[in-house]
């Protein structure tokens, strides 16, 4: 090798060298910029975390995990806020190496169009789930009515709730296909007591029967924790020439309506028959004629 050829040689190592020592610092400086900026990142997601679950703590009511729901939703985010971060940080990392990072963008696009047109369903179904956690629509203990299915809520994850019955039959329902949702047992709970008597009776009468029935129950001391306040009366809801329907509504710790419903209607029935309210006789059942059947 000639001495020109060798001083060529040395000199594109040095340049080959002193570049690799550039891309290295480059690459250096990038991870540890992606690192502050995760650990800003983080420090933010836990102010902020604490900043909301203190804020709902003021407004919901003691009845449901919050800090264990905003802290569900927070790791969520930040999972995902972190992986893209150091996602963008190799992409940066293989560029310093000239390595075309085009392609990578190109294949991740078409990957993620492929995968979003295979799981859409599942996508739909975690978003629909995300919100309905954020929201707080429904929680663990809940009675809820969705899609028409009354039941006990027995799991709310990101994908699906769990709901069963009072026949014990266990309904799945993933979050996307909700179309309808009632919470029976959000803050507080209620039972509404329609009392049906015959048309002779005086409703004023009824009625202070029931506020009587009413007031008794929620001076006892197993009651008086679990019924919010005095039953309510509202009034003659509605008369036929046979009947009259007045309706009272008993409001109740949640989830606990079913119950103490049941209780007020048992004492009203047992009052009614000490005083000697006439309830109108059950009406007969037809069972409808069999085709063909003569009539």
């Amino acid at each position: 090798m000639s001495a020109q050829a060798w001083d060529t040689f040395i000199d594109e190592m040095m340049t080959f060298g002193l570049d690799g020592v550039q891309a290295l610092i480059r690459v250096a400086l990038v991870v540890v910029a992606g690192y502050l900026i995760i650990k800003l990142l983080r420090n933010g997601f836990v102010r902020l975390e604490q900043l909301v679950i203190a804020a709902t703590e003021r407004r919901e009511t003691p009845y449901g995990p919050v800090g264990q729901r905003i802290r569900t939703l927070s790791s969520v985010l930040w999972t995902i806020a972190n992986g893209f971060l150091w996602f963008i940080v190799v992409l940066i990392v293989l560029s310093q190496f000239g390595i075309n990072v085009g392609p990578i963008l190109a294949g991740a696009g078409v990957f993620g169009l492929a995968a979003g047109l295979g799981v859409q369903h599942l996508v739909r179904d975690l978003v629909s789930g995300f919100f309905l956690i954020l929201e707080n629509q429904i929680r663990v203990g809940d009675t809820a009515i969705i899609n028409g299915v009354t039941g006990l809520v027995e799991a709310v994850t990101f994908r699906t709730v769990i709901l069963r019955d009072q026949a014990g039959v266990v309904h799945v329902f993933p979050n996307g296909t909700i179309n309808t949702l009632a919470n029976a047992t959000m803050g507080w709970s209620a039972s509404l007591i329609d009392v049906v008597v015959t048309a002779k009776e005086d409703p004023d009468r009824i009625m202070a029967i029931m506020r009587r029935v009413g007031d008794e129950m929620k001076a006892e001391t197993e009651y008086e924790r679990l019924m919010l306040e005095a039953v309510e009366v509202f009034g003659l809801e509605n008369f036929t020439e046979a009947t009259l329907t007045l309706r009272a509504r008993v409001k109740t710790l949640p989830a606990h309506q079913l119950a103490i419903g049941r209780e007020y209607r048992r004492r009203l029935k047992k009052a009614f028959d000490a005083e000697g309210v006439g309830t109108p006789p059950p009406q007969p059942t037809v069972a409808p004629a069999a085709p063909g059947a003569p009539s």
